[in-house]
């Protein structure tokens, strides 16, 4: 299928529509229409959504609609639709978390903390998007809308596809190992994978809380980070203004990427090409051995997911996906102390590494080998990522072109963690 289809458009910038809200210019309840009827036009055959809260989303839109024409709004969100990741809660809907274990669950009574920000923001929740299993591997329907033949990535996979396919403008997602970073590049959009805990996961269901981290998905890396800034902790936030001529963005060399496709390291270097200008570009060895740190994240993400969801080995077989359970098992075979000592040396490694830098160093990262492979039982490659989650900061999904076959290719740009105002500022300025 034609990279250049109908299933891949633009749902409109976060900025120009807000601003077209306030200035009475959009209607919210036009807006989300216009959503609702995207998503009834192409969802049958992207399957980004596991349910649609329409009828919802157009009374709260309404509400938005008469609050503007007083002038009164909400949050820098008011009146902006968007999807939430069916692992974090929303009031009143299901939180099925792509699993059959979870049928006929509870509906939660209270909005997890990050869609409470959100909607104190001035966000519509549209409805609840496809994860893969428990935010693990085993893959749901969504496809990837430059090509339905192709994965959209996980586990975040409605919320990359659903942004990409213009059925609404910004989605929340989360990532343990790639999950955020990883969708938004193989569907060709942005993404802001924050500090790792810096934001409340209260309502979000866990799978490795060392490294299970909110993040925010748009169209464009402006969008992204905006959708994030609405949201951003005070304590996080700061009023510097950094000067983009003298921030140093480090290309890290490490054997890890000794597989990346040729495409890959084509369009990153491009992209580091296109920065050269406009700030400092360093090429550095790695001080610690990447891959180590990503063996132990691995670890550790299976003895903690282990201990969260042994209890689901019992139920009978089928109720439970296969790369799940073998992942419980293998969790429980980690020990106490091999886990307590792993994570001491993943926090070792992670202090080495920022050390060798100064505190505004920025790295620039292929974000998978290639794009995204054929066929949905696997949601693609998370190596290339994985390690940047556990280091700890700010990780931007930057697009950077395309393959010969059309689909898209992505870089990282990742920070020290705590400096996400920063890394959010630069990324905008590196691409605008």
């Amino acid at each position: 299928m034609s990279a250049n289809n109908r299933f891949v458009q633009n749902p409109g910038q976060l900025k120009d529509l807000a601003a077209r809200i306030a200035d009475r210019a959009l209607s919210p309840v036009d807006l989300v229409q216009r959503y609702l009827d995207r998503i009834a036009a192409i969802d049958g055959e992207v399957h980004a959504w596991i349910e649609v809260d329409g009828e919802r989303a157009l009374r709260e839109a309404q509400e938005c609609e008469r609050e503007a024409q007083k002038g009164v709004l909400r949050g820098p969100l008011h009146g902006i639709p968007f999807g939430v990741k069916d692992v974090i809660d929303v009031a009143g809907l299901p939180t099925l978390c792509g699993s059959r274990s979870r049928t006929g669950a509870p509906r939660p009574g209270a909005d997890a903390e990050v869609v409470a920000a959100v909607k104190a923001a001035g966000g519509i929740v549209l409805g609840k998007l496809h994860t893969t299993e428990f935010a693990f591997y085993d893959a749901p329907p969504t496809r990837n809308p430059h090509n339905l033949n192709h994965t959209p990535g996980g586990s975040s996979s409605g919320s990359g596809a659903a942004v990409a396919a213009g059925m609404v403008p910004l989605a929340l997602g989360t990532q343990t190992f790639g999950s955020v970073n990883r969708p938004a590049a193989y569907c060709g959009i942005a993404a802001f994978k924050p500090s790792t805990r810096s934001l409340s996961t209260f309502g979000v269901n866990p799978l490795a809380p060392y490294t299970d981290t909110v993040g925010f998905f748009g169209w464009s890396v402006d969008d992204a980070v905006s959708f994030y800034e609405a949201v951003q902790p005070a304590y996080i936030r700061d009023d510097l203004q950094p000067a983009l001529s003298k921030t140093k963005v480090v290309l890290i060399e490490d054997p890890l990427l000794d597989d990346a496709s040729d495409e890959a390291m084509r369009a990153y270097k491009n992209l580091h090409a296109s920065f050269a200008s406009r700030c400092v570009i360093e090429s550095r060895p790695a001080p610690i051995l990447m891959t180590r740190v990503l063996d132990l994240l691995r670890s550790i993400m299976h003895y903690e997911l282990s201990r969260t969801y042994g209890r689901l080995l019992k139920l009978p077989p089928g109720i439970v996906g296969q790369k799940f359970s073998e992942a419980i098992r293998e969790g429980q075979a980690i020990s106490d102390a091999q886990y307590r000592s792993e994570r001491a040396e993943a926090d070792l490694l992670r202090r080495k590494f920022f050390q060798a830098f100064d505190k505004d160093t920025l790295f620039l990262w292929p974000a998978a080998p290639g794009p995204a492979p054929e066929g949905i039982g696997w949601t693609g490659d998370p190596r290339y990522i994985a390690p940047w989650t556990a280091l700890g900061g700010p990780i931007v999904t930057m697009p950077a072109g395309k393959s010969a076959n059309g689909l898209p290719l992505g870089c990282l740009l990742a920070g020290r963690p705590g400096r996400d105002a920063f890394v959010g500022r630069i990324a905008r300025d590196l691409v605008g």
